[in-house]
């Protein structure tokens, strides 16, 4: 490739700079009107720069037009617009619509996978899917039974196909996809059945497999150098996965990798995070547990791990590592750097240097937050960049069979995949969170392959003592490590946010309303309520020279997977059933996709 680009300085978006990069995605995402990536940008910052709807308007929007995807389940991830064609992408089976936008949605053509219905057990938590990528002329889906498909843009004829897993081990996926350079970045699902995590990257063009790295296991599989891979700037060593784990553990370690993923042209590094170690048994699973619960910079052309930094050393809590890695380039102190940012499930926001692997921010991003005191930051000190965790809330301390009460936040986490945004107009993210504990008890479990390897009872509830809802929607300042403001609502915001040059910030409710706030105060502007709950994540577009907004509902999720899968055991949903049992009372089930626009 021969495009030179970067991330533009101030607003930690891509801008015409030197690096490599692929043209079509770096020409598209400079484009607001249109939207080719999941995340809007490399820098997963879901900032848009159309100010047409704005804080002084955004109370006209009124609906354009409707879509139905015949699909029920968890309507995650959002549409993509590239020209005047619209692509939408459903839960399994993962139909993929082009809508012709000059026709209010007119159907194109419709690709309908074929896949085993043996998927669908195996899938944790609902059959999501988060969402499609476009690139040089091709749309890409991965599907829940790990089937990777590049479909011609135009046509939706299928360019090529290739199996990423198996799906009759626990392997399944729900995440997006991320194309750089002349390679698909993808991930997997799957730690709930023991598998072993991993990232690949293929051919763009071919779909031959590039490369692949692992998240657990022997360097060399993981495409670790022991002496140039660093965490908080000192090399690895040797082993280092092998050794936090008991014999050959982690051939069954878990550590999926089914959330987001960023890019940085100038580095040419990937960042991603790993998820939850197997099983959710601590006591079966002594040490660390290297690399799951981590960040991982890889260098995009071979995969090898330049710097990881482990957030949650031997998980007790199943606070997945999987949430996006948001590129910012700001001021701390006196000096610009290059900034990752990230939310993790366990309840910290963090904040390093992406370039060096360098933590400069770990704090509490929910109140409610006590299964550790803190992330020590004293660099001398032995348990440097680790959180010290609080004895009575320790699952492994209390043991098997032993039921911890009060836990703060729950397995969900303070947020799950539901991703935040960044304005570079306020510096400020803003971020869906959950406000939610819970009580986990671990039991022994034995590995079966393909079978659940989950090992912990929960159940789920509201943060005690606070405003009775089960989650905020807040302004978070990533250098201070600070709340700036926060909205409270009924249930957990699961939800994308979108932040736009309109100073307005929008997002969805399980219920089912697409709110917008203002960026700067929080202040609500605008409420719409949509047929069904809203977990996918709001984006904007351009068509002749409007602004619109579109979502997509279909209650679901590991929040809604009660009403999803008609589950009334209100432990089952590993605790979210019952955690969530009145959201029955609000919402249905339903897939759309509702577009918005202001009056002409």
């Amino acid at each position: 490739m021969r495009a030179v680009h970067l991330l533009a300085v101030s607003a930690g978006i891509l801008g015409a700079v030197p690096a490599l990069a692929n043209e079509d995605v770096l020409k598209r995402t400079a484009n607001p009107a249109e939207q080719v990536l999941q995340t809007l940008d490399y820098a997963n910052t879901r900032y848009s720069k159309l100010d047409q709807i704005n804080t002084g308007n955004v109370n006209k929007l009124q609906v354009a037009w409707t879509f139905s995807t015949g699909v029920l389940r968890g309507h995650e991830g959002s549409p993509l617009v590239v020209g005047d064609v619209m692509y939408v992408h459903t839960p399994f089976p993962n139909i993929v619509y082009a809508l012709d936008l000059n026709q209010e949605g007119k159907i194109l053509w419709k690709y309908e996978p074929k896949q085993d219905p043996n998927v669908i057990p195996v899938m944790c938590c609902d059959t999501v899917n988060r969402g499609l990528a476009y690139a040089d002329g091709a749309v890409f889906l991965h599907q829940a039974d790990t089937t990777i498909v590049s479909l011609d843009a135009k046509t939706g004829k299928v360019n090529w196909s290739v199996q990423n897993g198996d799906p009759k081990i626990g392997e399944t996926n729900t995440a997006t996809v991320m194309p750089v350079k002349d390679k698909l970045i993808v991930g997997i699902s799957g730690a709930e059945y023991g598998i072993r995590g991993h990232i690949t990257a293929y051919d763009l063009k071919t779909g031959k497999q590039a490369w692949r790295a692992y998240n657990v296991g022997p360097d060399a599989e993981m495409k670790i150098d022991p002496e140039k891979t660093t965490e908080l700037g000192k090399p690895v060593g040797k082993d280092s996965s092998i050794k936090t784990w008991e014999g050959d553990q982690w051939k069954t370690g878990g550590a999926s990798t089914w959330g987001w993923y960023s890019y940085d042209p100038k580095l040419n590094l990937v960042y991603y995070g790993t998820g939850n170690p197997s099983t959710w048994n601590p006591k079966q699973r002594p040490g660390d547990n290297k690399w799951s619960m981590t960040i991982f910079a890889r260098d995009a052309d071979t995969g090898m791990a330049k710097w990881v930094y482990q957030m949650t050393p031997h998980d007790e809590w199943d606070y997945d590592g999987i949430n996006e890695m948001i590129l910012t380039d700001q001021k701390v102190g006196d000096k610009e750097r290059p900034l990752l940012t990230h939310f993790d499930r366990n309840g910290f926001g963090y904040t390093l240097d992406r370039a060096t692997g360098e933590l400069l921010v770990a704090e509490k991003y929910d109140p409610a937050v006590n299964w550790a005191t803190k992330v020590d930051q004293d660099k001398s000190s032995k348990t440097y960049g680790r959180p010290l965790v609080v004895a009575k809330y320790s699952t492994d301390q209390n043991g098997e069979d032993t039921n911890s009460k009060g836990i703060c936040p729950a397995a969900l986490g303070s947020k799950d995949q539901q991703p935040a945004a960044y304005s570079p107009k306020t510096n400020l993210f803003y971020v869906p969170t959950n406000h939610v504990c819970m009580d986990y008890e671990p039991f022994r479990v034995s590995y079966t392959p393909g079978q659940p390897y989950v090992g912990a009872t929960l159940s789920m509830y509201p943060a005690p003592n606070s405003h009775g809802g089960m989650g905020n929607f807040i302004a978070w300042d990533n250098v201070a490590g600070k709340i700036k403001w926060s909205v409270p609502e009924q249930f957990s915001v699961w939800s994308g946010a979108l932040a736009t040059a309109g100073d307005v910030v929008f997002y969805g409710t399980l219920e089912g309303y697409l709110k917008a706030v203002d960026a700067k105060s929080g202040k609500e502007l605008y409420k719409f309520k949509t047929p069904s709950g809203i977990i996918g994540n709001v984006m904007t577009f351009q068509h002749k020279g409007k602004q619109q907004v579109a979502v997509l509902s279909g209650v679901g999720g590991w929040a809604g997977i009660g009403l999803a899968a008609g589950l009334t055991d209100p432990n089952a949903g590993l605790g979210a059933v019952g955690g969530y049992a009145a959201l029955s009372s609000y919402t249905n089930l339903g897939g759309q996709l509702t577009v918005f626009t202001l009056p002409n």
